[in-house]
């Protein structure tokens, strides 16, 4: 999947801005604080409705704006040409697709799947366990699309429980929803299972290069619960502890996952540069495992390659794009001094963009 044309609107610094990248390789150069961020954040707020920034799930409109418009023209190899269209104004999102209205933002991410790598990303390594959730639980939604309402039906069954909590409800009252909701635990975790699986060869083969002085990796992951008693019984027997805390503390929403290395015992050990490392393997192993299933490559994007990564890593990064029939899109304060020769070099200033 390639985007052809990205068009911002009120987007942060942009007051209107068009950008169209080639195919491949596309450098983003400019100066700290000229956009070029924000660049890579529109593309992603089409790919997951939330920012990647720190400070919150949607980016801002520039100052003075009611909100911000992202439009954008893909093409796939297999899912054609498609016109998107993404408005934000007074917290409320609206959504069009090759001229239709949506009513959820669903299909915009699934017709425009983007993997992004920056300074955020450390913390799907050293962060709280719902980064990494996100991170499985958005590879899944491209495989298994009925993910998405699934957890739309936890998320509701779970309001209800804690609900029953917070009111002291009778403990008949919890067992349908107890039932129900083990019911969807368990489809939630054959679906991240199955994905985990078939990602982890893509892992180990990206991290055997990027990383081989950490050693062999595996994943190992914790489904929120002890699969050896069921969700439903466990639920039945943690109800006093829940009624005392307010809220479900066993189910799929407290599930993790992580990377364990033959030659570093735990995670806290890890250096902040292994950390980021790490990071951009589980992105790179994305990257790859979505084209197998699904038949198109992502959009990648990387924020600011060279200041995550030290030069050796950040050198290899660069030749792993080259030759791949990938669009990317990388950020710089400076124009590389290597890399492949038919990428794309852009410069970015506050006023807007330049093809160099």
């Amino acid at each position: 999947m390639n985007i052809a044309l990205l068009r911002v609107s009120n987007l942060r610094c942009f007051e209107s801005l068009d950008f169209a990248p080639g195919p491949g390789v596309n450098w983003l150069v400019g100066a700290n604080g000229t956009g070029k961020t924000t660049l890579l954040e529109a593309a992603y707020l089409l790919s997951h409705g939330r920012s990647f920034r720190a400070g919150g799930r949607s980016a801002p409109a520039r100052h003075g704006a009611p909100g911000f418009t992202i439009y954008a023209e893909l093409q796939g190899r297999r899912r054609g040409v498609h016109r998107l269209g993404l408005t934000r104004r007074e917290d409320r999102w609206q959504a069009r697709m090759d001229g239709v209205d949506l009513v959820t933002l669903a299909p915009l991410f699934e017709a425009c799947p983007v993997v992004c790598f920056g300074p955020e990303s450390l913390s799907l390594i050293l962060g709280p366990a719902e980064e990494r959730r996100n991170f499985l639980d958005w590879s899944v939604f491209h495989v298994e699309h009925e993910s998405l309402e699934i957890w739309r039906r936890w998320r509701r069954g779970l309001r209800q429980r804690n609900s029953l909590l917070r009111a002291n409800a009778a403990d008949s009252m919890f067992e349908p929803w107890e039932h129900d909701l083990a019911v969807l635990a368990e489809r939630i975790h054959r679906m991240r299972g199955e994905c985990l699986a078939s990602l982890e060869p893509f892992l180990v083969e990206e991290a055997s290069w990027l990383v081989p002085e950490l050693g062999h990796v595996q994943v190992a992951y914790r489904p929120g619960w002890n699969e050896a008693s069921g969700l439903a019984a466990e639920l039945a027997s943690q109800r006093r502890r829940d009624r005392e805390h307010g809220y479900t503390q066993r189910g799929p929403h407290r599930a993790d996952w992580m990377l364990h290395f033959s030659r570093i015992s735990q995670r806290e050990h890890l250096s902040r540069g292994q950390a980021k490392a790490i990071a951009l393997v589980c992105a790179l192993a994305q990257v790859r495992w979505l084209e197998k299933h699904t038949g198109e490559y992502p959009l990648l994007c990387l924020d600011d390659l060279s200041s995550e990564l030290d030069e050796d890593h950040a050198t290899k990064v660069v030749a792993w794009l080259t030759g791949k029939p990938l669009q990317s899109w990388l950020t710089a304060t400076s124009r590389p001094r290597q890399g492949d020769s038919r990428a794309q070099m852009f410069h970015v200033e506050h006023v807007g963009l330049s093809q160099a």
